[in-house]
């Protein structure tokens, strides 16, 4: 399973306030109902001792002075129904209710006592008081039903339980919107890191960044430097070893030439030289698109390189070299130029105009056609490529662009042209589109410049 960060600060941070609410709200509840209840009980003790100064003793007996209105009064709660009764030592009722429950009184006089006990059926809440009425004790007991308490309680835990959701859902909130700020800088980060293109290895600036993710970010610089060190090598080397190929190579084309003249009346001969130039030119084109892929590179593009070129005129010079290619099948290379001017590095657009044109050539079928079109548009110059060969699916339209990538096997080449063709497109600031050709078949490639008329 995979860990999250954000999951695991939420419940380092939740649940310790889930916990903390409900102390709290047992705590609250407790401070809220204790006072309420310890005012109920105190309205039952003061009508306990309002019994009694009306208690006297005359001749050893024991007499309560309660006429009929008072005892009314006394019965009439501010909410529940009060019950009352005066029993002796001997335990016999003196006044009030005969089948008030036993008494459950203090030793100490005058020391009023509170339980909860039942009568009529009913809960009741019982206060009880030990009083000297002359030289002997009686027992006072009041009670009333807890209706109206239990009313109360229910009220104070229902508001309680709302305002503990209620903070419970604001805390969650808060902390789910603390998390999700605390990581903004390493989502932004990443975000940064998702846009850039694969051969983007600049250093990630650290002047913005915050301390926690520093460590992070000088690792990652770290390697980016190791890996920037280790594809300049490689790139330097592909280079270096295409340069010391193109000499030989070159030879090599001009003795199979001579040996192709040479020996051009004997089938068998001719026939093998010719397998053997196809593969020295495979060679040589191979070898010249290293030599692109690494001027192409956007870390070695350098905008002081750049000039005023002559697109119109640069395509026409570029594509003579390939009217012989498509002859050999039979594939119509047309022209559509018009006055362009672009600011641009000539060797790199050359080797554009050149891998645009040869692909176009090598996947269309012959009897075939290929437009090479150039025209300014406002501010804009586009250059156009366009074959009816079998066109490109949607899925693929991507991924063409990728280095050694290839959409048939059943085509020779080594899957770097148009990666070279992107490269060139970045480096010079223009834009690359695909769009179907006529009638859905084949596939025109435009390349939009920014302009450059003076």
């Amino acid at each position: 399973m995979k860990s999250s960060i954000r999951i695991s600060l939420l419940k380092w941070l939740i649940m310790p306030l889930l916990i903390i609410n409900v102390v709290a709200a047992v705590l609250i509840y407790r401070l809220a109902w204790e006072p309420a209840n310890d005012a109920f009980d105190q309205g039952l003790t003061d009508t306990a001792w309002a019994l009694v100064p009306r208690l006297k003793q005359l001749d050893g007996e024991i007499l309560i002075d309660l006429p009929p209105q008072a005892e009314q009064v006394l019965r009439v709660g501010h909410f529940d129904p009060i019950y009352f009764v005066v029993r002796n030592t001997k335990g016999q009722t003196i006044a009030g209710d005969g089948d008030f429950p036993s008494l459950r009184t203090s030793q100490r006089l005058d020391d009023p006592g509170a339980y909860d006990g039942v009568m009529r059926g009913g809960a009741i809440r019982v206060i009880t008081l030990k009083a000297m009425v002359g030289t002997e004790a009686v027992s006072i007991g009041v009670a009333e039903t807890q209706r109206r308490r239990n009313d109360i309680r229910a009220e104070i835990f229902v508001t309680l339980l709302l305002l503990e959701g209620l903070l419970a859902l604001m805390s969650l909130a808060i902390v789910w919107l603390a998390v999700s700020r605390g990581l903004h800088p390493l989502k932004k980060m990443q975000a940064d890191l998702d846009s850039r293109s694969y051969n983007d290895l600049s250093l990630i600036a650290a002047d913005n960044i915050a301390l926690e993710l520093r460590p992070v970010v000088n690792a990652l610089n770290d390697l980016l430097t190791k890996v920037q060190v280790g594809a300049a090598t490689q790139r330097n080397f592909v280079a270096d070893v295409a340069h010391q190929l193109r000499t030989p190579l070159a030879g090599l084309k001009m003795q199979i030439e001579w040996l192709q003249q040479r020996y051009m009346a004997e089938t068998e001969t001719s026939h093998s030289i010719h397998l053997m130039m196809a593969s020295v030119e495979r060679l040589i084109r191979q070898t010249n698109q290293f030599l692109s892929l690494a001027r192409a590179e956007p870390s070695q593009f350098e905008q002081t390189h750049l000039e005023q070129v002559e697109l119109d005129k640069l395509v026409a010079e570029s594509v003579q070299h390939f009217i012989e290619e498509a002859d050999k099948k039979s594939i119509d290379l047309g022209f559509d130029l018009h006055a362009s001017k672009i600011r641009g590095n000539r060797f790199l657009l050359r080797d554009m105009i050149d891998n645009l044109v040869d692909n176009a050539i090598r996947y269309s079928p012959p009897q075939a056609s290929v437009t090479v079109s150039c025209r300014q548009e406002g501010a804009q110059v586009i250059l156009t490529v366009e074959d009816s060969g079998p066109g490109i699916a949607q899925s693929e339209q991507e991924l063409i662009f990728n280095r050694f990538y290839r959409i048939s096997d059943k085509t020779t080449g080594s899957g770097l042209g148009l990666s070279i063709v992107r490269d060139i497109a970045k480096d010079h600031g223009a834009e690359i589109r695909l769009a179907a050709g006529a009638n859905g078949k084949g596939t025109i490639f435009s390349i939009l410049f920014p302009g450059n008329p003076g």
